[in-house]
């Protein structure tokens, strides 16, 4: 789909190819979201640069991620996308700036792109070039992540009171669960970040952020928050290490403590098992089996020697 901002226009426009189009003079933001080969040549011929295939998005390489192309600024960055769900994923994003436009490709949906869109038709501020455009976009992607961030530091802090107020025999396994969870978004939210501290510190070199005397201030203002977001993933990211050796080191003295009770009833009942293996011996000559009190002593001496060990072991704290 191909969508058109244009600077007197108060919303992105949805828009149909067809014979003879053309793009405004006065688009200043080119969305393409899971654009056909159609939409792709079209706005390539319109804004006179290559545009990345959904192949070279997927691309790693800082040099095939920021480049420059005919006077283009081509830059990729990987976004967050579905935190809010229990299967977060990253996506590359790309981002165009050709003159005073911008295009971006996307193939997921992030909620910052949404955000943005709805900021758009409140401040006309934004829809003064591209590079207006492209500063709101980073800036809404940035306040997405710090409010996922946010909110996995709360998790991590409901996570924390949990385990530690877990009572003896729960069940360790939904906060197991709740821990892979946040550390994935965490993660995520980690590499999308190092991603966008990356595209902006290309993005301070180009000449597009050179011609706009307020962008680079405010581009060096996004890259103190990114950095202050990485160093807060940082520390969530060592919370959850610490809670997760916290639920295991429980979970292994939860299992000893039943391994010793385990061990220490089967030392108390050894005794009375020896006594009465020995009177289960059917001898003919036995003395005790003549006495009319054996029966009742032997019941009383398996008593006593389960009896005493578990009262020494009770003195001993072991139980």
């Amino acid at each position: 789909m191909l969508f058109i901002l244009r600077r007197g226009g108060t919303a992105l426009e949805e828009t149909r190819l067809g014979p003879g189009w053309r793009l405004p003079e006065d688009a200043v933001w080119i969305e393409l979201v899971n654009p056909s080969r159609e939409e792709d040549l079209a706005v390539e011929a319109a804004v006179g640069a290559s545009l990345p295939t959904r192949e070279d998005m997927a691309e790693i390489e800082a040099s095939s991620r920021l480049y420059r192309d005919n006077g283009a600024t081509v830059m990729i960055a990987t976004v967050l996308c579905g935190a809010e769900h229990e299967a977060p994923v990253l996506g590359p994003v790309t981002f165009v700036l050709t003159g005073e436009r911008l295009v971006t490709i996307r193939y997921l949906a992030p909620q910052a792109f949404a955000v943005f869109a709805g900021q758009v038709e409140r401040q006309p501020e934004l829809r003064r070039s591209g590079v207006d455009v492209f500063l709101g976009l980073l800036d809404a992607i940035v306040d997405r992540t710090a409010d996922l961030l946010e909110r996995t530091s709360a998790e991590v802090e409901d996570i924390s009171r949990a385990i530690f107020a877990q009572e003896r025999g729960a069940r360790f396994k939904p906060i197991l669960s709740r821990l892979a969870q946040a550390q994935s978004v965490n993660a995520k939210a980690t590499e999308s970040l190092v991603s966008l501290a990356r595209l902006m510190g290309f993005a301070t070199l180009t000449g597009q952020i050179e011609r706009h005397g307020e962008a680079r201030p405010q581009l060096r203002s996004l890259q103190r928050d990114v950095q202050s977001l990485n160093e807060h993933a940082a520390y969530v990211s060592g919370n959850l290490i610490f809670l997760l050796d916290a639920a295991l080191g429980l979970i292994n003295i939860e299992q000893n403590e039943i391994t010793k009770i385990f061990s220490i009833y089967a030392v108390v009942l050894l005794p009375p098992t020896l006594i009465a293996t020995s009177y289960g011996m059917n001898f003919r000559h036995m003395p005790e089996l003549g006495w009319p009190l054996g029966y009742p002593l032997a019941l009383l001496a398996m008593a006593l020697s389960a009896l005493v060990p578990f009262l020494w072991f009770k003195r001993k704290g072991w139980l």
